[in-house]
């Protein structure tokens, strides 16, 4: 059984949600959380912010490991570069606590959850409530997002990490 922490980053809300499980069932809900700031606060109060709360709620549920959804380009430059900032801060607060992280980009999170590279978040988040057996959807979306790629990382994480590992290995005795 692992417990990994999944975040999705943004800087107005960065969502949280935490799931233990084993590659191929349905896995355990542990919780969920949305970090929030104001956009109009300095950014450097919204990071800091960020860091304290990311590092609190890792501290909090002691996960085996983290996983990020990777930024990808959007067509606001203001966006994109707030959730890059996010997101290196939430690679810093598992890295700091002495995590493996591992990012995932959207089309393999939906993948991995949906089936398909191209769901939608009602899509997503309708899958996360059936795959968690949960009552009722996690709201608001960051959280049912960030639920996604814990599950994502579940499935999808032990396979990639080994695969990485064999093709060090290989680079390894070919250098030789």
């Amino acid at each position: 059984m692992v417990r990994v922490l999944g975040i999705d980053p943004g800087l107005t809300r960065c969502g949280v949600g935490v799931v233990e499980g084993v590659p191929g069932r349905p896995g355990k809900l542990i919780a969920y959380h949305v970090v929030r700031s104001e956009p109009d606060e300095d950014i450097a109060l919204r990071l800091l912010h960020l860091d304290r709360s990311l590092t609190e709620l890792v501290a909090l549920h002691r996960p085996d490991s983290v996983a990020v959804e990777r930024v990808f380009s959007q067509h606001n430059a203001r966006t994109v570069m707030g959730t890059a900032q996010a997101s290196a801060v939430a690679i810093l607060a598992g890295s700091r606590a002495g995590l493996p992280v591992q990012t995932y980009t959207p089309s393999e999170v939906k993948a991995a959850v949906t089936g398909s590279g191209t769901a939608d978040k009602k899509q997503v988040t309708s899958m996360v409530t059936r795959l968690l057996q949960l009552d009722a959807p996690p709201k608001p979306a960051d959280a049912a997002d960030a639920i996604a790629i814990a599950i994502c990382h579940i499935w999808r994480g032990g396979t990639r990490a080994k695969i990485q590992a064999a093709a060090i290995a290989a680079a390894r005795r070919s250098s030789r």
